[in-house]
């Protein structure tokens, strides 16, 4: 076990021991990972991951992997907090093209909207003016008939 090791950071004082991000799942030789407390002096109590070959067989100063459990699952709260940032950026991005695009639809359909209004004042008002036409022919044509028959009975 690393029952002597006093090192706080996860890299430990084997150089050619690989950094890990975040919980480890799987040390580089296969093994699967194991959480042990620590019943070293200088860390007593203290949660880490461990190689369970390293582990079983009680190596020290190895190479395999080897990473206290606050700093791992601090690592994972930070790449998390990233990837949260990122993903509150995105869904900023898609409710402004959302709004965008929804502005887009609305400003079209008002535009249609008025066309559409436009044609129908534009007939009515062709349709009105036709009918003045008519009503003006027929009373220029019952004034002079009144005319006439004025002229005829007077």
């Amino acid at each position: 076990m690393s029952n002597s090791s006093g090192v706080t950071s996860g890299a430990s004082n084997v150089g050619q021991r690989r950094r890990v991000v975040g919980v480890p799942k799987m040390c580089w030789c296969g093994a699967s990972i194991s959480a042990i407390i620590s019943k070293s002096t200088a860390n007593p109590y203290r949660r880490y991951y461990r190689c369970a070959y390293a582990a079983s067989h009680k190596l020290i100063d190895d190479n395999h992997t080897f990473k206290w459990v606050d700093e791992a699952l601090l690592d994972e709260i930070e790449r998390l907090a990233v990837r949260t940032a990122a993903l509150e950026q995105t869904i900023s991005q898609i409710t402004s093209e959302t709004m965008d695009h929804q502005k887009m639809i609305f400003e079209r359909m008002q535009m249609k909207l008025e066309e559409e209004i436009f044609e129908r004042v534009e007939a009515e008002l062709l349709e009105s003016k036709s009918l003045m036409k008519k009503m003006s022919i027929a009373v220029i044509v019952g004034c002079m008939f009144m005319l006439g028959l004025s002229k005829v009975i007077g």
